[in-house]
């Protein structure tokens, strides 16, 4: 069972999956501090390369199945028109509420 966005801990980490599911990039781009960084699967990535291909112009989605650590570790079923469905991890750092870096991968 899913946990509803409006009910996740960390403001920061419910606006970024607001952003994500909505498909905003602009508050998306809004989140992120200026250095922001991000690995999928151990592999660091250009953020705003990925995010084009795997949650923008894919139309990416997260259902939160749980969270720890503060919400600021999410277990996500993702899915987009690229790969279809997956269980993943999501792991935050957030530095006045901005996200500095996540980390993505199959859970």
């Amino acid at each position: 069972m899913s946990i509803q966005v409006n009910r996740l801990a960390d403001p920061t980490v419910r606006a970024f999956v607001t952003a994500v599911n909505s498909h905003d990039q602009a508050a998306f781009q809004a989140l992120l501090t200026p250095d922001a960084t991000m690995s999928d699967d151990g592999t660091d990535r250009d953020i705003a390369e990925w995010t084009e291909r795997e949650v923008f112009s894919s139309h990416g989605h997260m259902d939160v199945e749980n969270e720890s650590d503060g919400g600021r570790v999410l277990i996500v079923t993702y899915r987009n028109d690229t790969w279809g469905e997956m269980r993943t991890k999501w792991r935050f750092t957030v530095d006045g509420g901005k996200v500095s870096r996540f980390e993505t991968g199959q859970a």
